[in-house]
């Protein structure tokens, strides 16, 4: 237990790495100082005594600012975590190993240096100069630049919610993996599916090669996920209609890739979604938070949406040169574009004017653009925002003025500006 314990404290513990690097930097300075004596580097390269010492002083600075600035990221990370996340996520931070190096080596370039300047000397005739620390001090310092440009982004990617949920599950994964060691039991794989080796979001699909391995198999491939979706490890990734024994599961399961989080590689709807996100996160604390933003949301939705109202969808079949259908993938409709745009929206904001009002103004706006086979989702649309509208009135008056169309919400309706004839009578013209 007590080796546990110390292997549990030296895991967890943010500053052992660092002091580590700090006594390989001092052991660094000794071992180069006690082998050079002044004549193993060239002053060409090291410079004299006096562009020696201020090249070494510069570099001792630089890092110990440098180490300041990581150790205010992780405190900054480890506030957005607590505040965002959870507090109990602070003890995976603190044991990050690309941190816990990046702030070492820069601690450890600092020992080096400084230590370095002792052995400098100035004598009348020129003094000498221990060339092969200053030369070591300026590659660390070099490594030191690269790091701090690896490091940022690696800090960056770690605020995401998708890095911080997977950086728990795969700490879980080790654990499970340890205390029930095994695969289990499982039955024998099935040739008409192919399994998804890795867990993970679907982001982008090779649709011409899936289609071109088909053709080559004779057989039809149904992909069982949509773009967007989580698939676990292990799970049916894709199903072989035909037969399989000619496919190659490792092939077909390349060209679809996965990763930790939604893109919008080939995913319109996750776009949407980070819209409405932003317009919920507006009206979280009530529909009078922050109806502003929620409305500037709206505006991009609004003009999202109209361009994918006349625009032909994908079904999700994919057929070779010869017209057979190869590949079917499960696809978003129309149907399914609005139900993201404004189901959550009129849920989170139906109890503010604004929100109400910009939102009828969209949808009153695509009915006008809107494929004839479109429009009735837009129309389940407007009787579900009136509803909301008539539950969250205090009186008739309210219910009225907030079922007026708006394109800013509370500003630019007819009732509170000057009428538009031009808008009017291309509204006239289209109803």
């Amino acid at each position: 237990m007590r080796r546990f314990r110390l292997e549990h404290w030296l895991k967890t513990s943010l500053w052992v790495v660092p002091v580590l690097f700090i006594l390989g930097g001092i052991a660094l300075s000794l071992i180069t100082t006690s082998i050079d004596d002044g004549g193993m580097i060239p002053e060409s390269v090291t410079g004299d005594t006096t562009a020696a010492m201020q090249i070494l002083y510069l570099i001792a600075f630089a890092m110990l600012t440098l180490t300041g600035l990581v150790l205010s990221l992780l405190v900054l990370v480890v506030q957005l975590a607590m505040g965002s996340f959870s507090p109990r996520i602070v003890r995976q931070i603190l044991q990050d190993r690309p941190s816990q190096v990046a702030l070492g080596l820069f601690a450890g370039t600092f020992s080096h240096a400084l230590l370095s300047m002792r052995a400098i000397k100035t004598t009348p005739d020129g003094g000498t100069v221990p060339g092969l620390a200053v030369l070591i001090a300026i590659v660390l310092v070099l490594t030191c630049i690269a790091t701090l440009v690896w490091y940022l982004n690696h800090i960056g990617q770690s605020l995401r919610a998708a890095a911080l949920v997977g950086w728990v599950a795969r700490d879980t994964m080790r654990t499970l993996d340890r205390v029930y060691p095994g695969s289990g039991t499982t039955a024998d794989p099935d040739p008409g599916f192919v399994s998804s080796p890795n867990g993970g979001v679907i982001f982008t699909i090779a649709h011409d090669r899936l289609t071109l391995l088909a053709t080559k198999a004779d057989c039809q491939f149904e992909l069982l996920w949509a773009v967007g979706d989580f698939v676990p490890t292990g799970a049916s990734l894709v199903r072989v209609i035909g037969d399989p024994s000619s496919v190659s599961h490792r092939a077909v399961s390349r060209a679809i890739v996965t990763g930790p989080e939604r893109t919008m590689n080939q995913d319109v709807a996750y776009g949407m979604r980070m819209l409405v996100d932003i317009a919920e996160h507006s009206l979280s604390s009530g529909p009078l938070d922050d109806p502003t933003t929620a409305v500037q949301s709206i505006d991009r939705i609004h003009d999202i949406l109209r361009q994918i109202a006349q625009r032909p969808l994908h079904d999700g079949r994919y057929e070779d040169r010869d017209g057979t259908l190869r590949l079917t993938v499960p696809t978003m409709h129309w149907d399914g574009y609005v139900r993201i745009a404004f189901d959550e929206i009129r849920q989170a904001g139906a109890g503010s004017p604004q929100v109400i009002r910009r939102l009828r103004a969209a949808l009153e706006d695509l009915l006008t653009v809107a494929l004839p086979e479109r429009r009735a989702a837009l129309e389940r649309q407007l009787t579900l925002l009136t509803q909301a509208a008539a539950a969250a009135a205090v009186s008739d008056a309210d219910r009225r003025a907030m079922l007026v169309a708006d394109p800013s919400g509370i500003g630019s309706a007819d009732e509170l500006t000057m009428s538009h004839p031009t808008r009017d009578a291309q509204g006239s013209a289209a109803r």
